[in-house]
């Protein structure tokens, strides 16, 4: 099993920057890939990034490229999500999810990963 804990949500204004964590724990091993994905009321789940844990490799949504960066510290068992030039079309809980080898098939999808953190909620002001 693998425990995701995330942080760094907030409110922040339009053109603001935040940055997301997410700490795993247990059985890390295990883990090929994390995504960060987000989701608002009455829509579904959507990857905005993801990285190979073990090569780096990086996806991007198109509504977040040139804004948004995924990287890793597997140091630390830690992603993070730094986001900026922040919209109000950003604000959604934020998801981040760890997965077996299958999560590194691209585009990343929701079925594909295992393990999800509680969320973390990403206000973005007009």
């Amino acid at each position: 099993q693998v425990q995701l804990v995330e942080s760094g949500g907030g409110l922040v204004q339009t053109g603001g920057s935040l940055r997301l964590s997410c700490a795993a724990s247990g059985r890390t091993v295990s883990i090929y890939s994390m995504c960060w994905f987000r989701q608002t009321p009455g829509k579904e789940r959507e990857a905005v990034a993801s990285i190979n844990w073990r090569g780096g490799n990086t996806y991007y949504a198109d509504s977040v490229k040139g804004r948004f960066a995924i990287s890793r510290d597997n140091a630390k068992n830690t992603v993070y999500l730094q986001m900026n030039s922040l919209k109000p079309e950003d604000t959604a809980v934020y998801y981040c999810a760890a997965g077996s080898p299958l999560s590194l098939l691209l585009p990343p999808m929701e079925g594909r990963y295992d393990y999800w953190g509680q969320g973390t909620q990403v206000t973005v002001s007009s």
